[in-house]
């Protein structure tokens, strides 16, 4: 299916470099260029797939899908929408908004840490699928310390109270109240489940990676910015494996 042409201050807003009001001013400028044409008016139309757009001589890479890595604060929920709380999505500022931008998977109300957002449906479900095996890491709090037992319990399988297996994981005791477990299936609220099936209360939890993605330690909770290509690449790899 052909790509329509879109307005060049919105193909520019959508690489997530510019808000609409700094494309709109840059192209008023004279800083951006179609074909090798300079341009002054943000309205006019462009063909991502097709027409050559530069800015300040600068090749632009845009993408036919949005892909954010957002740092999840607690007390925010993963949802699209909420006639209560607060959504993932109201943290995306304007200038990175798209339809269809959803969540890939989910972090409870309470976890905070790594969430992708995505309008690659795709790519999204390949993430999520548990026979691709991507590891999602998590720190878990949880005031006091795992044994071997519930290390080796973790590796063969736990079965939770309600009968609901999962998949072999990991448990590694860090010290100081905090464990690392890593999981490849994304089950209702699994990780606190898991750890309490083994009695122990979790704190606090946070997601730091899904697969290569690492949460960016200087992404503040509540910020959001777009991927790099390089951990896009290494996450489309992930996908496709």
């Amino acid at each position: 299916m052909k790509m329509p042409t879109l307005r060049l201050d919105k193909l520019l807003t959508d690489t997530g470099r510019w808000s609409r009001k700094e494309s709109r001013e840059l192209i008023r400028a004279g800083r951006a260029a179609v074909n090798g044409e300079t341009v002054r008016r943000p309205e006019q139309k462009a063909d991502p797939e097709r027409d050559a757009v530069a800015v300040d001589g600068a090749p632009l890479a845009w993408s036919a899908h949005s892909y954010l890595m957002l740092h999840k604060p607690c007390g925010v929920v993963t949802a699209t929408e909420d006639r209560r709380d607060r959504t993932v999505l109201d943290l995306v500022p304007e200038a990175l908004r798209r339809s269809g931008l959803a969540p890939v998977g989910r972090l409870d109300k309470d976890t905070s840490g790594l969430l992708l957002l995505t309008d690659d449906g795709a790519m999204a479900h390949a993430l999520l699928s548990p026979r691709r095996h991507v590891d999602k890491v998590y720190l878990a709090g949880i005031g006091g310390r795992v044994g071997e037992e519930d290390c080796a319990a973790f590796r063969a399988g736990l079965v939770l109270a309600d009968g609901t297996r999962c998949l072999p994981a990991e448990l590694e005791d860090l010290g100081d109240g905090l464990c690392r477990v890593t999981i490849r299936e994304g089950k209702y609220h699994q990780v606190r489940r898991m750890l309490a099936a083994r009695g122990h209360a979790v704190r606090t939890l946070c997601r730091l990676s899904v697969g290569p993605l690492r949460l960016d330690e200087s992404l503040a909770p509540g910020a959001v910015r777009p991927l790099r290509p390089e951990e896009l690449g290494a996450l489309r790899a992930a996908a496709e494996r």
